[in-house]
């Protein structure tokens, strides 16, 4: 997806759910337009249309097809035993993509599911291209002996300072091994209302 088309994005959906639209000159831009049109009285959106905004922001975010989170809110709705918003959750986290991405050996998760495409990234002694494969407790994922000197690896270092860690998974350097330790939790802060988006594809 092109940048301009993720920009274009992040000003319908209201939040920067590209790591590009949250920069500090992308928010410091979108101010300065703000402030240059005339306020304009929004049509507030219907309840469909509101869900609608929800399930749009979880796609693009994790860069999911249709199908795809169809498919998990399906997966989740089947298992009665858990709580389903959570249950969602992890189930998006968990795809080795995102784990590469939360690791740090990508900026982004569009990055992240290139590298495991291409065959950069290996499951607990096993190369995997599938980024949609669901990482478990005690899982190890490592950079391919034979791409560690790759480009998209250069400074990772720098990248892995850079990079908010989370408490379910832990990553050494040294070794450029990472391993999940545990489950991801949802946050208060989350950006996504799951409810709207169970309510979506309960109509």
């Amino acid at each position: 997806m092109i940048i301009k088309t993720k920009y274009k994005l992040c000003r319908r959906l209201g939040v920067g759910i590209f790591e590009k639209c949250q920069t500090q000159k992308f928010t410091l831009s979108e101010a300065k337009k703000s402030g240059n049109k005339r306020l304009k009285r929004r049509k507030m959106p219907s309840e469909y249309g509101s869900q609608l905004i929800e399930k749009q922001k979880l796609r693009f975010a994790y860069g999911l097809r249709e199908k795809q989170l169809s498919r998990y809110v399906k997966e989740t709705l089947l298992n009665k035993d858990a709580n389903i918003t959570e249950g969602l959750y992890i189930c998006l986290e968990t795809r080795l993509d995102n784990v590469v991405y939360r690791l740090g050996l990508a900026s982004t998760r569009a990055m992240a599911r290139q590298m495991v495409s291409h065959g950069h990234i290996v499951l607990n002694k096993r190369k995997v291209t599938i980024p949609s494969c669901r990482v478990k407790m005690g899982d190890k994922i490592y950079i391919r002996k034979g791409s560690e000197d790759k480009g998209v690896f250069a400074e990772l270092k720098e990248k892995s300072k850079a990079t908010i860690s989370v408490d379910w998974l832990t990553f050494n350097l040294s070794k450029k091994e990472g391993s999940m330790i545990g489950l991801p939790k949802l946050k208060s802060q989350e950006i996504f209302d799951f409810k709207s988006i169970f309510e979506f594809y309960g109509r």
